[in-house]
């Protein structure tokens, strides 16, 4: 055979082997059959496919949902065939009878506005709130003087039939803006094809998925659409690509597609239209004043849970910008709940969801926003066109449903374990918060650790600049096994080692992780952007939390030093520093519902099980009552490396509460005045400044001890316990007035007081409580003393020992005059005709 010729046959192999390969990407590897969900090999192994009466292992893990798509450079002709694919309905592409109630057909969006503003509680709505004005009008003189009351009486019914015609046009248009406009199936198909292409571009990796979740949503499904009830998925929220890989699952899956919740900010031309159509329905992030506005939103939670309409919405409210959950936000769960609760729905299926990712794409936006850059106006056209975002590697996104349950059986369930006195408000209340931190608690249950995480984890630990590879391959393999240890799931990869999970890990991560190659007798790792490594790391924290409270607290006497003896710490003197750790962090973190002693104990015998810690029992009675905890001598041969790793989770959060306090600290009124007013958004960049001035001298040991969201939620709590008093309604006095003219003195014994206002528009505002405050002298130093001063100190126990502050009080004076004249300036200056010296400031 000729050299050409052996070319060409060779080259035609190739061909033949590439498209081989693209047929076998482009094919589904879950198809959606009549009989059931049918799981191709080789994703089960050892298996030909999962019918109908097949059983899961829980053991199976994950599994690809999103295989690569097939590229027209690579393999034009099944580039050709996916596409004719789609557009033809083919297979599971065509989405025929999903599982729910019929969703896509012409009229929808008129039924559902008629399901609407037919609503029994929005038409006793509008009635009140017409009553109310023609009765506001006539006691104003505004419907003119009529001694007949009859004659009165019709003018009245007259005036109320005009206003509620208004009110409904209010409500119509309302509703118009509001509701998703699922009516084309067509257009769906598109929108699934559209949404495949970014999320293989952007996540080459694919969606991954849980075999046994994915029959047992289906089943789930199955079960909803039979008595015409909802299926409520609560996922958590990182990304924009969250409610992008649900409705592919539910797309690919056959079942019908929720009606997503999302913020009136994502509802700007074209896109706007696009996520309507894509089962998107905006909702105002502030209802302020209006009253029709709730009526409407609560109108439409009912009719799609009446009619077992599907929904989305995000418990945390908005995305996450650390890593780990956000507190829950009530508003649409108020409106579930309230649906429910009066009987207008039967029944809706709660399934929380965890969606975690290799890499967020927004992190890098995330840190600009944390560190205190004004954040950009959202703008997803920008987010979707942008070819940098197409084009990245960021490896795959893992996706796990926890077990649905019953709403109303929660509630009747709920409803037993409070006093029956209960006023209803409080009832409700309470009714909500155990379900919104339910819902986090599920979700934690079943998130899966990337490893990314992993990597960031060990990363940041590290009492030294950097590690070894093998060192890295250990402490993961370690670490991967903490998390299982602790009931936490990892990333399923097969039978792939370590080291090249690692090194796929390391590729995503990118230039968040340095290299060192040169002069070096092993390649050598370490954190090159700890701020965004520390997105990675806190979606490890929650599995630990109650095991860094414990070795955070046990550190105030580790850090002594001196022999096992010197360090011993007494189980009271424990119990009463956990118990302040636990409340200074209760914003934070999601706690075990236990208590804290029942917590506490518990957590103690885990860790003397890893042989972490040592229990003395009083009376030598081993299993009583705990009298002492010490290292113990297991953990002190290795060095204290599971103690610090515990430390270290927890050490950045304790310096950006420690932080917070500090500046806090800082707006002690003026030597001679009582109180001192500031706005909370200067009050915030000024901790901010002072955290980044401390960083670069040396006292403050975490840069990321600075992000916005830890000092906001470590002066969420200074205002819960009373340290800062707060308002809404004033602004600070021009700058160089007096203070104590500007302000009247106002009791200390309440949370939030009203200043008086200006005729500025009012803005947050905030100040340091009499009641916490130390002193001034007249130099307008800071002294020593008053409860914040020791609450700072008691916290300041728990931060990692550094060399600038072994030598002196924890509260060091360069520290609080540094904290002082700032606070000084902000009180003295008033922030409020000059925004930019701060900023300016920060900048330098």
């Amino acid at each position: 055979m000729s050299s050409k010729a052996s070319s060409r046959s060779s080259s035609r192999s190739r061909i033949a082997k590439r498209n081989a390969e693209a047929q076998k990407a482009s094919s589904p590897d879950i198809d959606i059959l009549d009989e059931g969900v049918r799981i191709h090999y080789p994703l089960v192994p050892g298996q030909a496919g999962i019918g109908k009466g097949e059983a899961v292992s829980k053991d199976e893990g994950s599994r690809m949902l999103s295989p690569s798509l097939v590229h027209f450079r690579d393999a034009p002709l099944d580039f050709l065939r996916e596409i004719s694919l789609h557009l033809s309905g083919t297979g599971w592409r065509g989405y025929e009878n999903p599982i729910g109630q019929p969703i896509f057909y012409k009229g929808y969006c008129e039924n559902m506005r008629h399901l609407i503003l037919t609503n029994e509680k929005l038409r006793k709505r509008v009635f009140e709130l017409a009553k109310k004005r023609v009765d506001d009008e006539a006691r104003e003189g505004l419907l003119g003087e009529e001694p007949n009351p009859g004659v009165m009486q019709l003018k009245k019914s007259k005036r109320r039939r005009d206003i509620e015609l208004s009110l409904w046009e209010v409500a119509d248009k309302i509703v118009d803006g509001m509701i998703c406009k699922m009516e084309s199936k067509g257009f769906i198909r598109g929108a699934y094809y559209f949404c495949m292409q970014t999320l293989a571009r952007t996540y080459h990796q694919g969606v991954h998925v849980s075999t046994e979740e994915v029959l047992r949503l289906r089943a789930c499904a199955a079960l909803a659409a039979s008595k015409k009830q909802s299926l409520i998925f609560l996922p958590c929220h990182k990304s924009h690509i969250d409610y992008v890989a649900l409705q592919v699952i539910c797309y690919r899956l056959g079942i019908s597609l929720p009606n997503v919740v999302a913020g009136d900010n994502l509802n700007f031309p074209v896109v706007g239209s696009f996520l309507q159509h894509a089962g998107a329905f905006f909702i105002r992030r502030s209802f302020g004043d209006d009253k029709m506005y709730p009526a409407v939103v609560q109108a439409y939670i009912d009719a799609m849970l009446q009619n077992g309409y599907n929904m989305e919405c995000f418990v945390e409210g908005g995305r996450s910008r650390t890593g780990k959950l956000l507190p829950p936000k009530f508003g649409i769960l108020s409106y579930i709940m309230d649906t429910i609760l009066s009987g207008r729905a039967e029944d809706a299926f709660i399934i929380p969801v965890s969606t975690q990712y290799d890499k967020v794409i927004e992190t890098s936006g995330y840190v600009n926003e944390l560190l205190g850059i004004p954040k950009k106006k959202e703008n997803l056209m920008d987010f979707l066109s942008s070819s940098s975002v197409l084009s990245l590697r960021l490896g795959r996104v893992d996706i796990r449903f926890h077990e649905p349950w019953s709403l109303r059986s929660y509630i009747d369930e709920q409803l037993t374990r409070l006093p029956p006195n209960l006023p209803e408000p409080d009832r409700k209340n309470k009714l909500l918060r155990t379900l919104g931190y339910k819902v986090l608690a599920d979700i934690n249950a079943v998130s899966v650790v990337m490893p990314v995480s992993l990597i960031g984890t060990v990363l940041l630990t590290l009492r030294g600049r950097g590690i070894g590879k093998a060192e890295l391959v250990r402490r993961i393999e370690w670490l991967s096994e903490q998390i299982r240890r602790k009931g936490g799931r990892v990333a399923d990869f097969g039978s792939v080692g370590t080291e090249t999970i690692v090194e796929r890990g390391l590729e995503v991560l990118g230039d968040l992780v340095g290299r060192r190659t040169e002069e070096v007798a092993e390649e050598c790792f370490y954190a090159k952007d700890r701020f965004q490594l520390s997105f990675y790391r806190n979606m490890v924290i929650h599995l630990f939390i109650s095991e860094t409270i414990v070795c955070c607290a046990m550190y105030t006497k580790i850090k002594q030093g001196g022999g096992p003896a010197n360090q011993l710490v007494p189980y009271a003197v424990l119990l009463d520093h956990v118990s302040f750790l636990s409340r200074v962090f209760r914003k934070e973190f999601v706690y075990p519902t236990d208590g804290i002693t029942v917590n506490l104990r518990q957590t103690l015998l885990g860790l003397e099980a890893d042989r972490v810690v040592d229990l003395v029992w009083k009376d030598g009675e081993v299993g009583g009552e705990i009298e002492a905890v010490e290292l113990a001598r297991e953990e002190r041969e290795r060095g204290r490396e599971q103690f610090d790793y515990y430390c270290f989770l927890l050490w950045p959060f304790v310096e950006g509460t420690w932080l917070a306090a500090v500046a806090v600290l800082g707006l002690t009124p003026p030597f001679g005045e009582e109180e001192a007013w500031v706005g909370a958004g200067e009050a915030m960049e000024m901790a901010q400044l002072l955290g980044k001035t401390l960083y670069h001298q040396g006292d403050l040991s975490y840069f990321e001890a600075v992000n916005k969201e830890t000092l906001k939620n470590a002066f969420e709590q200074l205002k819960s316990q009373g340290t800062l008093l707060t308002s809404t309604s004033a602004s600070v006095p021009p700058a160089g007035s007096t203070i104590s003219s500007a302000f009247s003195t106002t009791s200390s014994s309440s949370s939030s007081t009203t200043p008086p206002t200006t005729s500025k528009p009012p803005k947050a505002m905030l100040r340091l409580s009499p009641d916490w405050a130390p002193t001034r002298n007249e130099r307008n130093e800071i002294l020593p003393g008053g409860k914040l001063w020791e609450w700072t100190e008691k916290l300041a126990k728990s931060r990692r020992e550094g060399k600038n502050r072994r030598d002196a009080p924890t509260v060091e004076r360069r520290v609080m005059r540094l904290a002082g004249r700032l606070g000084l300036e902000l009180i003295r200056e008033g922030r409020v005709e000059s925004r930019g010296v701060l900023k300016g400031r920060a900048r330098l």
